[in-house]
């Protein structure tokens, strides 16, 4: 055995500890390591990729809900608007004032529309309750809604509020369908 230890200036004596044999590795351990490590570079970037789109996800939903309630809040100013152009038209002459209700209403509808949100198509066409909420039923075909008491409406694929429709009965005029 050889001697490892030698004398400091001040006289103590110390050992050197003795070099630790390095662990030789083959040609094939180090690509299997470095195959492991760029597998786990690979799963990271993979997780990463996943987290980035899954927060841009969470921001547009966040941000959907926020128009959408916005929209919601909105709709009933735009029922009133058309409600009153309505009751105006069936007068026999109409005011100055109502074609500037017409007109507000109209650019309440486009303004609507540029940010996705459109109306759903109701009077006429067969009832569907993922669209319509039925409140009652009248003279009228079988199951085709007869009577819009409130306009529905979408944003993009999302309803925003269901039309509120009177489904026909299958009768006409009030005659049960024989």
């Amino acid at each position: 055995m050889t001697d490892t230890s030698h004398s400091t200036e001040d006289g103590f004596q110390a050992e050197t500890p003795e070099a630790e044999p390095v662990e030789e590795l083959t040609i094939e351990e180090l690509r299997a390591q470095l195959e492991e490590a760029q597998a786990g570079h690979a799963r990271a970037r993979a997780d990463y990729a996943n987290l980035e789109r899954r927060s841009q996800e969470q921001r547009f939903e966040v941000g959907r809900a926020a128009l959408i309630e916005a929209v919601r809040g909105f709709l009933p100013v735009l029922d009133d608007l058309l409600r009153a152009v309505e009751a105006a038209e069936s007068e026999a002459t109409e005011p100055a004032w109502v074609e500037g209700i017409r007109l507000v209403a109209q650019k309440f509808r486009t303004t609507l529309e540029q940010h996705g949100v459109e109306e759903i198509e109701a009077l006429g066409q067969p009832f569907d309750p993922t669209v319509h909420e039925a409140v009652g039923a009248a003279p009228g075909p079988e199951g085709q809604v007869v009577h819009l008491l409130q306009r529905g409406y979408t944003l993009r694929d999302r309803i925003i509020r269901p039309a509120m429709v009177m489904v026909g009965d299958g009768s006409s005029d009030g005659a049960p369908a024989t």
